[in-house]
């Protein structure tokens, strides 16, 4: 029998059963494509993460992120949560990490031994309106939204709409078949609720109809805002989501640059290791 060790962490939050969770697969060398994918169903979590060698230089390690459905090039609650149960044997203040989507390096923050906060560089994604914005809006039983509608492609694409008022984000009951006819992004839904954010995030195209915390979409939801002059390049966000599914999370984000040239994106959050364990393949 083949033996292989996970660690399960909560990300997104400092406290034990809340954010999003996230199993880790610490040395995945002897796992096939099939065998993570098939993990990744069998976990039952937004994402699962697998450990390996890196191919590149200047990273320290690979990660290969799968939803109960597919493989992702990126996501952020993965990159960050696989940083923090890798930062503590791996000694480092920044982790490297390789992804499909390139190398993420991961600012690890600590009190004494314990890793308190993380802050990631996420990519720059393209963006550009949607052209089926009312059959995306039917779908959450809306019928507009306070910015443009758009898109923004971090490897998975995600979708934003402004709700306008946060208890108008607590009260959607999207129509999940309609949605995923609609789009093959996440739908990213949020309202300012005095100094933060509230967001939720449905995506029934990738095996999750609401996510707890998506840390990739939160730093286009930061470009989003500071593009349509909603908060200023520079500024700190902090982003409510998951309190619907009793997984609440707090995530914070910030993008340098202009509306013509962001120069950087970076995303933030803590996690907490919950639980350890070992599957045993034939």
């Amino acid at each position: 029998m083949r033996r292989f060790r996970y660690v399960v962490a909560d990300v997104f939050t400092d406290v034990p059963l809340a954010g999003n969770q996230l199993a880790v697969f610490t040395d995945a060398r002897d796992l096939t494509d099939g065998d993570m994918q098939a993990l990744a169903r069998e976990m039952s979590f937004s994402e699962t993460v697998f450990v390996l060698p890196p191919t590149v230089e200047d990273a320290d390690v690979r990660i290969r992120i799968f939803t109960p459905a597919n493989e992702l090039p990126f996501a952020g609650h993965p990159t960050l949560g696989a940083a923090f149960v890798l930062g503590a044997p791996l000694q480092r203040v920044v982790i490297r990490l390789e992804t499909l989507a390139g190398v993420v390096p991961v600012e690890l923050q600590r009190e004494g031994p314990r890793i308190v906060f993380g802050w990631m560089d996420q990519p720059v994604p393209p963006w550009g309106p949607v052209d089926n914005a009312d059959e995306v809006l039917a779908a959450l039983g809306l019928d507009q939204s306070g910015l443009p509608v758009e898109w923004y492609d971090l490897g998975p694409g995600h979708v934003y709409v402004d709700v306008g008022l946060p208890s108008a984000v607590v009260a959607l009951q999207p129509d999940f078949g309609a949605l995923a006819r609609a789009t093959s992004y996440g739908v990213n839904t949020f309202a300012r609720d005095d100094g933060t954010w509230k967001t939720r995030m449905f995506a029934p195209n990738h095996g999750v109809n609401e996510d707890a915390a998506t840390g990739s979409a939160a730093g286009p939801l930061a470009i989003h805002l500071a593009r349509h002059r909603r908060i200023a390049f520079g500024e700190q966000i902090e982003i409510k989501q998951g309190a619907e599914i009793n997984r609440p999370s707090t995530l914070y984000a910030v993008v340098e640059g202009t509306p013509e040239r962001i120069e950087r994106v970076r995303v933030g959050g803590s996690a907490v290791t919950v639980a350890r364990g070992e599957f045993a393949l034939p």
